[in-house]
């Protein structure tokens, strides 16, 4: 299987950044993209939202249902998905894109930014997922794709920015999971994360043009999604997959084209040696 043509992806936070790309690479394919984002109206200091997104999918040859879900809500989440299976008639794929992140130490970390990241990265994801899978078991080649990364215990990825750390990890200990729990009915589960830092509105905020300038676009983890979501479900699950890893598995020899500044010195990202 090559293309998504004809699939349902279910992608939270598909308004911007990394689940856009994702659900733009699937629409040219002729996908049917259920954007699950908060952002309905334009935001003062952000890019994009669910309707604008859904135009460029459907302009890309895709079909879009955009949907106003905040993934802490599991009602939010429970009515999401009966909407697009009423539209589309099921779910092929769940990205668990959306993501909170405060990079503070604990003394800094406020109850309500440690709740923020629990609820969005680690509660979302496990309701969002939850609420898919009942439709996932039933599809063909199903797939949950987590944006998380390899779980690695040394402390050093702790020790600047231990919430944050605690909740993306706890995506990752869904894939670990989960990917156990669903193997025998074919449900493919594993997590995606960038070797480099990628050009979003996040990694603006976090360090600005000079970040942006030694980062790769957010192409390079929708390619990369891209191979995994066509990959065979029974053979391709339980895995922590690098981008630059997956696309060079499958033949991608050109990674400079990926570099929003060609020849610059790219900024690793966390969690990755």
């Amino acid at each position: 299987m090559s293309t998504l043509k004809g699939k349902t992806l279910f992608i939270t936070g598909a308004s911007r950044g990394i689940g856009y790309a994702i659900g733009l690479r699937a629409a040219r394919d002729g996908a049917n993209i259920v954007i699950a984002a908060k952002t309905a109206d334009p935001h003062p200091k952000l890019p994009g939202t669910i309707h604008s997104a859904a135009a460029d999918f459907e302009k890309a040859g895709g079909k879009a249902l955009p949907l106003t879900v905040d993934v802490r809500n599991e009602d939010n989440i429970q009515a999401a998905v009966a909407e697009a299976v009423k539209v589309f008639g099921g779910i092929d794929i769940c990205v668990n894109n959306a993501s909170a992140i405060q990079l503070t130490g604990t003394l800094e970390t406020e109850p309500k930014r440690f709740d923020l990241m629990f609820g969005v990265n680690v509660r979302g994801t496990y309701m969002t997922s939850r609420a898919c899978l009942p439709h996932l078991v039933k599809g063909k080649n199903p797939h949950i794709l987590n944006l998380s990364p390899p779980l690695s215990m040394q402390a050093k990825w702790f020790k600047n920015h231990v919430a944050y750390t605690m909740a993306k990890y706890g995506m990752s200990m869904c894939v670990l999971g989960m990917a156990e729990e669903f193997r025998d009915q074919g449900v493919a589960v594993n997590a995606l994360w960038p070797r480099t830092t990628i050009a979003t509105a996040a990694v603006n905020m976090l360090g600005g043009e000079d970040m942006m300038n030694a980062s790769r676009t957010p192409d390079i983890m929708a390619d990369a999604a891209h191979v995994i979501l066509t990959s065979d479900s029974r053979k391709t699950t339980g895995n922590f997959f690098i981008d630059d890893q997956v696309l060079e598995g499958a033949g991608v020899k050109d990674l400079d084209k990926y570099a929003v500044v060609k020849g610059a010195k790219l900024i690793p990202d966390f969690f990755i040696e």
